[in-house]
């Protein structure tokens, strides 16, 4: 027997017993006379006292932190108790100490807590290195929270009365927005699989096999460039689809799953549902963003009427986006300066225009001079400008406006300390446009290619199809994209219609997806579902700023697993097996 009971968990009513704990070496201090070690294992800390025994005083004499040893003793009552630990009431007197798993004395940074920042020990080091990062007390117990926060999803899904199914990692190529991972096959030279970038298609042959709820904690392989927010390679979600479904059933799912979630594993406050919906154009038009932070009170407005007979050149002929900060006035001119130059530099804005109000409402500073009384009244009546309030000014094209409009309601929230604390703002984005233009200047889908249109075949056939809406939503809370979700088409006519006017042949739509045009012709029921995203669930519930603290072994920054070594190299004869070869 390693051990007979864990570090954290003897107290005062165990004073008396004999034990056998067994852990990491956390500190070590030496008084002479005396000596003694903090045991860490993953339930706690135990002090260990070694006094007159001269025997383990020498062998204890080589030991070093992060050695793995079993120690045999008897618990005592400390003399002097430490009330900042729950085991501070008691101490182990050693008997016999075990090396279990010795340590090199230097390590590559250190792994206590206590004694430094890990935030600040270089990021591939400590990835290099993942099996002592996850020792750190933080991030160790930001895995465990993973952990429950999965359960808990689990037992979530099952209460409502979801089946967990399994659908396969080796798929078909099919575009849904990112690049596939390909897999060549041995047996069928020239042929790859791709890993699945969600299990779209099969949840919905589920559907249609007749499964009336499915979910699954599903891995998802997207070859995209990683973000704070996004980890490269892959990611998890939760996959959830129902027959019979419209989108309001789906929302209540939704919130149920994120309400309950939150509000078991966090103390932030989280409202009651239904959760705020924002049709995707108002978001755009208020936040710049279709995951709008709504703890910012900022809001984006238009002012380009207000502006039309202005003699500011920049001003001429452009959208004008403005934003009202309440006593902003306050703030000084470097301020100022600084935010023109994050515009600039930052989010390549031509400029950044601002002004501000004083107590008697009168203009000062930046573009002052182009306020003129009648646009002072306006920017007062038709944008409740007050005094003491400042305003800063985008001017571009439609789009371009509104972008980075929106990325400086984001920077001005940080810089003036205006998010609300401790809480979590959920809210729905809908009806978004079916169809986006590319960058090529073709129709392209805009979100997901299997969503239903509103309005269905005759929107399809008599609308233009950038005004065609789709049954499509996301949930986004705190300025992070959390769920996406559709009502999925399910008609095969309005499947072949809804790709063609994306430019697919009725014969691509065969070929590309070819299971779902087969099964939509042998009866299937209406169906619709969303996939909220795990990492950032977790990452938001953790307070963690970066999604890579909340996965056991993430990648890096440059989508490299500095620990395995991978990607990498592969010998000739494993490529011959797949028939591949290497262009220089």
């Amino acid at each position: 027997m390693y051990r007979n009971h864990n570090c954290g968990e003897l107290t005062i009513k165990n004073v008396g017993e004999e034990v056998i704990l067994a852990g990491w070496i956390q500190r070590i201090r030496n008084l002479g006379a005396m000596k003694f070690i903090d045991l860490r294992d993953q339930f706690g800390i135990t002090q260990i006292v070694i006094s007159d025994n001269e025997e383990i005083k020498k062998q204890a004499e080589d030991l070093v932190t992060e050695t793995v040893i079993q120690v045999t003793g008897t618990v005592i009552e400390r003399s002097s108790k430490n009330n900042k630990m729950p085991t501070g009431d008691i101490e182990i007197d050693t008997r016999k100490i075990v090396v279990l798993g010795k340590c090199k004395s230097t390590l590559p940074f250190e792994v206590n807590s206590e004694k430094v920042d890990i935030n600040a020990v270089r990021e591939d080091l400590r990835l290099e290195y993942r099996f002592l990062d996850l020792r750190n007390e933080k991030l160790h117990n930001t895995i465990l929270l993973r952990s429950k926060v999965l359960k808990t999803l689990r037992d979530k899904m099952d209460e409502l009365g979801f089946s967990e199914i399994q659908t396969p990692i080796l798929a078909n190529s099919s575009p849904e927005g990112a690049r596939d991972y390909l897999v060549p096959s041995r047996l069928h030279p020239g042929e790859f699989y791709a890993l699945p970038q969600a299990p779209q298609q099969f949840k919905q042959l589920l559907m249609v096999s007749g499964f009336d709820k499915y979910f699954q904690i599903a891995p998802c392989f997207r070859d995209e460039d990683p973000r704070a927010d996004r980890a490269p390679g892959e990611f998890y979600q939760l996959d959830f689809e129902m027959s019979f479904a419209e989108q309001e059933d789906v929302f209540k799912i939704l919130e149920e799953i994120f309400i309950s979630t939150f509000r078991k594993h966090t103390t932030w406050q989280v409202e009651d549902g239904p959760f705020l919906r924002i049709p995707y154009r108002e978001a755009m038009e208020k936040y710049g963003i279709d995951k709008p932070d709504l703890r910012n009170p900022l809001i984006i407005q238009d002012a380009t009427e207000i502006f039309k007979n202005t003699e500011f050149n920049a001003f001429k002929g452009k959208t004008i986006k403005v934003i009202v900060v309440p006593n902003g006035a306050e703030q000084g001119r470097k301020f100022f300066d600084n935010m023109s130059e994050f515009a600039v530099s930052e989010l390549g804005a031509k400029g950044l225009a601002w002004t501000k109000f004083d107590n008697e409402n009168n203009a000062s500073g930046g573009i002052a001079k182009f306020i003129t009384d009648d646009v002072k009244t306006a920017l007062q009546d038709k944008l409740g400008v007050k005094s003491n309030d400042s305003l800063f000014f985008v001017a571009d094209e439609f789009e371009t406006a509104q972008k980075i409009a929106g990325l400086v309601r984001i920077e001005l929230g940080k810089r003036l300390d205006l998010l609300e604390k401790n809480c979590y703002k959920f809210c729905l984005i809908v009806d978004f446009p079916m169809y986006e233009l590319s960058d090529e200047g073709t129709i392209d889908f805009n979100h997901n290619p299997f969503s239903m249109p509103q309005g269905g075949m005759d929107a399809l056939v008599n609308k233009n199809p950038l005004d065609i809406l789709a049954y499509q939503f996301d949930v986004v809370c705190n300025g992070y994209e959390m769920a996406s979700g559709a009502v999925r088409n399910h008609d095969i006519d309005i499947m072949k219609k809804a790709f063609e006017i994306a430019g697919y042949s009725e014969e691509d739509v065969e070929t590309r997806f070819g299971a779902l045009y087969k099964a939509f012709q042998y009866g299937t029921p209406p169906h619709a579902g969303a996939a909220p995203g795990i990492d950032r669930m977790i990452m938001l519930i953790a307070d963690s700023q970066n999604i890579r603290e909340v996965i056991a072994f993430p990648k890096n920054k440059k989508a490299r697993d500095v620990l395995m070594g991978a990607p990498s190299v592969v010998g000739e004869e494993q490529l011959k097996d797949v028939h591949i070869a290497v262009r220089e």
